[in-house]
């Protein structure tokens, strides 16, 4: 039987857009066919979804890495690229997908949400067949992909259950779940018994069924994550009410008041919110009392709890005392809250925070070369779609350093006349003229070109 996971890291990448093609129309009769490459496909995008056949995360038990696939880069004759395949990765609902980086919440796939687009894929760059204009009929550049986007993420299971048990260990928690439903939760003989959250379904003859999760017996100190506790009170935090169970027999020397009390205590440092939810608490063993459900330590629950608003249940999962009545009050107090599942609100927006990341460059002075380096996706980006080469592409070279506030920048560090300035493999010579740089001596050409100039089979004939 699979480990049960609640809890996974992974990588995920979307596939880069396929760049666009640089090539001319050759064809007999036809002496200066005009740009005709095409433009490239678009990235695969990644996808959550929600696969109702799972319901643990031991597909991710040990991380990995799920990438879509790249786009197609545009080929001659007007040939777009082929669009990149999707990755889809599913889980089961009640995921919650966080940012590892952050911790924060990018989306909780539970609800109505079965779908989710986590990473879209790079867009195609255009082919050269875009960019012929009256003055500039032979386009020798086309446009780059855009770059894929990755993202290392959390997935945390948080089960979806109407009621969550909790209690200490040994107090018949897993017992009492064997007893109400149909679940058959795995236990060991020592102080954290029930390996893994178990959830039951619980059926009622003539009243409304709940689903309840038994939450792996809690101890102190489980907040700060002492034992597996706060491995497993993430689970309580989609319910809508909980029981606590207690051994009122004392059979390992426990006091119930303290139990009960110790349980909200790492509860509320977990989450202040988890002590607001409806509480119930079942005194069980009471087989095991001379006096039964009479005895003096269920009538102290009673007068300490019942006025707090919490209901105490003698049972006894051994005879089946008191488990209906308390099956029955639970269901018609669903009733009142109503169905409402807690959702929690996104935090983290891929699309935005990683665009902001690509929107980034640096302008610093490099003291052993003497020069001005202007790095960053961004600059990257934008050597990639232009072409210095030309006219019109370094008037937009200059413009984009104008309203970007580069030259402000290069000024503020104390750049002169002549002075080199140098981004990837290009090298500038700067000149205050208009708010510009110019190509000067140490100008490199972009080697961004990629010309297909070959003839067709019917040009050679």
């Amino acid at each position: 039987m699979p480990a049960f996971v609640d809890r996974a890291r992974i990588f995920v990448k979307s596939g880069k857009g396929g760049d666009g093609h640089v090539s001319f129309r050759r064809e007999k009769f036809v002496a200066n066919g005009g740009p005709d490459g095409g433009d490239g496909g678009k990235g695969g995008d990644v996808i959550i979804c929600v696969d109702p056949g799972v319901n643990t995360l031991s597909d991710f038990h040990f991380g990995g890495k799920y990438k879509a696939e790249n786009g197609e880069d545009g080929g001659k004759r007007r040939c777009h690229g082929k669009q990149g395949q999707n990755i889809i990765i599913k889980v089961p609902e009640g995921t919650v997908i966080k940012d590892a980086a952050s911790g924060k919440v990018i989306i909780d796939m539970s609800g109505d949400l079965k779908e989710y687009t986590l990473l879209k894929g790079g867009r195609g760059g255009n082919g050269n067949m875009h960019y012929a204009t009256s003055t500039m009929q032979a386009p020798r550049y086309a446009q780059p992909g855009q770059p894929a986007k990755e993202l290392e993420i959390l997935l945390e299971l948080k089960m979806i259950a109407d009621v969550g048990l909790v209690g200490f260990p040994n107090v018949g928690k897993s017992t009492f779940l064997t007893k109400v439903s149909n679940a058959r939760p795995k236990v060991a003989n020592y102080h954290f018994t029930t390996l893994t959250p178990m959830l039951g379904v619980v059926s009622l003859n003539d009243a409304r069924g709940f689903v309840v999760a038994d939450i792996p017996g809690l101890i102190e100190g489980a907040a700060e994550g002492a034992g597996l506790g706060h491995e497993f009170l993430r689970h309580i935090e989609r319910t809508r009410m909980m029981i606590h169970v207690v051994d009122v027999a004392g059979t390992e020397g426990r006091d119930p008041f303290e139990d009960i009390d110790a349980i909200n205590n790492e509860l509320s440092k977990y989450n202040a919110d988890l002590t607001q939810k409806v509480q119930v608490i079942a005194a069980n063993k009471i087989d095991m009392l001379p006096d039964g459900e009479d005895s003096q330590v269920i009538k102290n629950l009673r007068a300490k709890y019942e006025p707090m608003g919490v209901k105490v249940f003698a049972t006894s999962t051994l005879t089946g005392k008191g488990i209906n009545e308390l099956l029955y009050y639970i269901s018609r107090e669903l009733d009142k809250l109503g169905d409402s599942t807690k959702v929690f609100e996104s935090e983290f927006d891929p699309e935005t925070e990683l665009q902001e990341e690509t929107e980034a460059f640096t302008v610093e002075y490099d003291s052993a070369e003497k020069e001005y380096v202007i790095e960053g996706p961004k600059i990257e980006k934008m050597l990639g779609y232009t072409n210095l080469d030309s006219e019109k592409g370094f008037a937009f070279f200059q413009n984009f350093l104008v309203e970007n506030g580069i030259l402000d920048q290069l000024e503020a560090l104390g750049i002169q006349e002549g002075d080199t300035v140098r981004m990837y493999g290009n090298s500038f010579d700067y000149y205050r003229n208009a708010d510009t740089v110019e190509g000067g001596a140490n100008a490199e050409p972009s080697d961004d070109e990629d010309i297909d100039m070959e003839e067709d089979d019917e040009f050679n004939e």
